[in-house]
C-alpha cells in the first residue's frame, strides 16, 4: 500500500439538509481497505441524481453528505488486495463504488445488479470533494483516447444509456427510436449512430431539431404529437427512454413492430398504464435497466475511444458549485456539467 499521499480527512462540499447550498465540509474516510483504492478527484459531473439527493426526493438522503458520482482521477493510495490497478494510473468511478463480488450477479458479471450494491453517493460522500474510495472493480482505467475533462458523465449517463444496447443486442441493421434529448439522450444519439443504427429522435421541443441530428438522429418528431407517432406505426425496433416525464405510452408502443422494446432508463414520474394487450399480440416487451456493470462500462470506454464520443459539457470550477447546480436546475444545462476541482 502506498502512504506517501495519505489524507486523514477528506474536503469536499455537502448538504446540511435538503435542498440547502452546499457548504465546504471535512470527514474523517477511516483506514483505506484492503480492496479499495483511494483517487484524488481532478473532474466531477453534476447529476440530475445528485440534485436529487440533495433535494431528498427519493427519502434516501442523510446529511450532512457529499453528492457527485461522475468522478475522473489518478489513483493516490491502494489497498493490500487490490488488482490490475496503481498508484497513478487515471480512473473514473460512477453511481455505484461497490459491490459484494460473490453473489451469483457478481460472480456472472453483473456487479449493477448485485442485490448490496453500493451507490457513490447513498449513505456515503461522493466525489464533490478532494479524495474518493472506491472497491477497485468499479475503478475503471479511462482510454488515453479520451479528454478527462469531459469524461467523467460516461460513468453515468454513458453507461446508463450503453447498457442497454448490449443487454438487448440492439444490432446495427435495427431502427432505434430516443425519447428525451438532454443529458442521457444527447449520447444515447451519439451511440447509436456510430452503432450503426437508423436514429429516430423524440424531443418535447422541435427547437432541437437541428441539434438532434447534429448529434446524430436521421429522424426527429415531437414526442407529443399523437398524429406526428401514430404517422410512424410499426416502424421501430427498439424504444429508449431518457425523458422523466409523462407520455403517451400505449401511443409509443404503438411505433414498435414485432418483437419490440420499450425501454426505460429515465425514471418516469408516474406508473406506466400499458394493458397486456398493447404487448401481447406482436409480442412486444417492457423493461428497464440500471447503470452497467463494470466489464459493460469499461467496453464503453473503448467504443467512445473508438468512435470519439464525449458528452456535450459545461464547465465549472468546483468552488462555483451552487452556481453549477442552479445552473441544472434552471434546466439550461447542454447536456452535462462537469466540475473542475483544481479551481
Amino acid at each position: 500500500m502506498s502512504d506517501s499521499t495519505e489524507l486523514t480527512t477528506f474536503t469536499g462540499w455537502a448538504a446540511t439538509s435538503a435542498g440547502a447550498s452546499l457548504e465546504r465540509y471535512s470527514y474523517d474516510p477511516g483506514p483505506l481497505g484492503d480492496e479499495e483504492v483511494e483517487v484524488a478527484v481532478e473532474y466531477c459531473g453534476v447529476c440530475h441524481s445528485d440534485q436529487s439527493m440533495i433535494d431528498n426526493e427519493w427519502g434516501l438522503s442523510h446529511y450532512p453528505f457529499i453528492p457527485g458520482h461522475e468522478v475522473v482521477g489518478r489513483i493516490v493510495r491502494v489497498g493490500a488486495q487490490v488488482r490490475g490497478l496503481d498508484v497513478g494510473q487515471r480512473v473514473g468511478i460512477g453511481w455505484y463504488k461497490g459491490s459484494c463480488m460473490h453473489c451469483a450477479s457478481c460472480i456472472g458479471g453483473s456487479h449493477n445488479l448485485c442485490s448490496t450494491v453500493q451507490p457513490t453517493i447513498v449513505g456515503s460522500n461522493g466525489g464533490f470533494a478532494d479524495r474518493l474510495r472506491s472497491h477497485w472493480a468499479w475503478a475503471l482505467a479511462i482510454p488515453d483516447g479520451l479528454d478527462p475533462a469531459m469524461a467523467g458523465p460516461l460513468f453515468c449517463a454513458g453507461s446508463t444509456v450503453f447498457n442497454p444496447l448490449v443487454e438487448f443486442n440492439v444490432k446495427p441493421t435495427d431502427r432505434v427510436g430516443v425519447v428525451g434529448i438532454g443529458g442521457l439522450g444527447h449520447l444515447a444519439l451519439r451511440f447509436l449512430n456510430a452503432w450503426g443504427c437508423e436514429v429516430t429522435a423524440f424531443t418535447s421541443s422541435l427547437s432541437k431539431q437541428d441539434e438532434a441530428r447534429r448529434l446524430g438522429a436521421h429522424n426527429v418528431f415531437a414526442s407529443t404529437d399523437i398524429n406526428a407517432l401514430k404517422s410512424i406505426a410499426d416502424t421501430l425496433d427498439f424504444l429508449l427512454v431518457t425523458a422523466n416525464a409523462d407520455l403517451d405510452w400505449p401511443t409509443l408502443l404503438g411505433t414498435l413492430r414485432g418483437k419490440g422494446r420499450l425501454h426505460f432508463v429515465g425514471v418516469v414520474p408516474s406508473a406506466i398504464p400499458v394493458h397486456v394487450f398493447n404487448l401481447l399480440p406482436q409480442q412486444k416487451s417492457l423493461s428497464a435497466s440500471p447503470v452497467g456493470s463494470p466489464s459493460t462500462t469499461a467496453t464503453m470506454l473503448e467504443f467512445c475511444a473508438r468512435h470519439q464520443i464525449l458528452p456535450q459539457v459545461e464547465h465549472f470550477p468546483m468552488s462555483r458549485i451552487n452556481d453549477a447546480i442552479d445552473h441544472l436546475r434552471s434546466g439550461k444545462a447542454r447536456y452535462r456539467v462537469v466540475l473542475d476541482a483544481s479551481k
